[in-house]
């Protein structure tokens, strides 16, 4: 058996490890410990502790070392609240670029109100959880302390959505929202809907007290039986999401995701949004300011403006359909506003940042899921005269790699 020293965490979380025979990855490890264990591949798949680090504690789920759903509950929090900071420091510091982090801020556990979750038949039932790591294989959950106590609660159900729509060869994806209204389900992959199906649905939805109930089958036909309106709080609006949306992943991540942005465009009296959804920001940024929300898809903007007309009091806001990764604001179109906020996926807006920085607008709030492409953006923000003034890190994924950064970009 061979020995290894892990000398620190790579982006995913698994320790690198140097021995004789080079550097591998090691699941589940910490650095500064010393292990055992055969790389194939690159990849130490069980590594054995042999000294363990002074940061590494007992995981507290029982699903731990086979679900893919967490990768660092073996770390204190001390130490993961330090490496997700460092991760956006390395990030920004590849580019010649400062770091003010002024805050780190942590959503507690059990506080996740979405979740994508995988669900098979079986001989004897369903399984419903979350794949184990580099796997396919399902692993059944019990608990979870990710997620919201309700979300888990309603795992009898699902299993038994599963078993009623899903066929023997196929994976359901069901994407669980919790809000005010109870759960909102959106379920992809299953069988088509005929009626016997419908009624059996319809009779689970009852039972398991959902809000609504999406189906959409493998041919990507779909319908949803609602119970009640699945509306979330979006400042003073009420918004009713899509099925499946996109939303920040917990409350308390949300609101100070929203906090700081605020306070980033404080001020400011005409705000463009990018990359908005469902009004996450524009809708609580429209109680002082008008704003201009533009996003890819329809549906998200069909709620946002539905939310925005049955709220007494706003500022105007308007939408746009617009694809800002083939097709950005153009710089003479960003004119017209005095502060923007963008908030693009994990790829980043590469094209987008470069139109901003050829613009005249002052001050932007960028909301970032990718510390890599974040600092690649932020570069070329740097380069057309944007100073990084502020940064927030914000932790809203516990026990995973994942961490989200707000940034105050001020032009000099």
């Amino acid at each position: 058996m061979s020995l290894w020293q892990v000398e620190r965490l790579g982006r995913r979380g698994d320790g690198v490890a140097a021995g004789d025979a080079g550097r591998a990855l090691a699941p589940l490890t910490l650095p500064g410990e010393r292990i055992e264990g055969e790389a194939q591949d690159g990849r130490i798949a069980a590594p054995r502790i042999v000294t363990p680090s002074a940061d590494r504690v007992r995981p507290i789920c029982t699903h731990y070392r086979a679900c893919g759903g967490c990768s660092l509950m073996h770390a204190s929090d001390g130490f993961t609240t330090a490496w997700k900071r460092q991760v956006v420091e390395a990030a920004l510091a590849a580019r010649g670029l400062p770091a003010p982090i002024e805050a780190v801020h942590v959503s507690p556990p059990l506080s996740r109100r979405r979740a994508v979750l995988s669900g098979k038949r079986t001989k004897k039932g369903a399984l419903v959880g979350f794949h184990a790591r580099a796997s396919d294989v399902i692993v059944d959950l019990a608990e979870c302390h990710v997620m919201r106590p309700e979300i888990t609660a309603a795992l009898p159900l699902l299993r038994q959505i599963t078993v009623a729509g899903a066929s023997r060869s196929a994976e359901l994806s069901m994407t669980v929202i919790h809000g005010p209204a109870g759960l909102d389900l959106t379920v992809t992959g299953g069988k088509p809907l005929d009626p016997a199906l419908f009624q059996t649905l319809a009779a689970l939805a009852d039972q398991g007290g959902l809000a609504r109930l999406t189906w959409q089958d493998q041919a990507g036909d779909s319908q949803s039986i609602t119970r009640r309106p699945p509306a979330l709080p979006m400042g003073r609006a009420r918004v009713v999401p899509p099925p499946g949306a996109f939303l920040q992943a917990t409350p308390d991540g949300e609101a100070a995701l929203l906090t700081a942005v605020r306070g980033m465009t404080a001020g400011a009296t005409r705000i463009v949004d990018l990359f908005a959804g469902c009004g996450t920001f524009a809708l609580p940024l429209s109680e002082a300011a008008t704003v201009h929300a533009v996003e890819g898809l329809a549906a998200p903007l069909t709620a946002l403006d539905a939310g925005w007309r049955a709220a007494p009091g706003l500022g105007r806001v308007t939408t746009e359909i617009r694809d800002l990764a083939r097709c950005p604001l153009m710089a003479d179109e960003l004119e017209r506003f005095d502060a923007i906020v963008i908030d693009p996926p994990r790829a980043g807006a590469e094209a987008q940042a470069r139109e901003i920085a050829g613009s005249e607008v002052g001050r932007l709030a960028f909301v970032a899921c990718d510390p890599v492409n974040f600092s690649r953006d932020a570069q070329l923000l740097a380069d057309g005269g944007f100073r990084l003034s502020r940064l927030i890190v914000v932790d809203q994924f516990r026990w995973s790699p994942h961490v989200e950064t707000v940034a105050e970009f001020v032009r000099t």
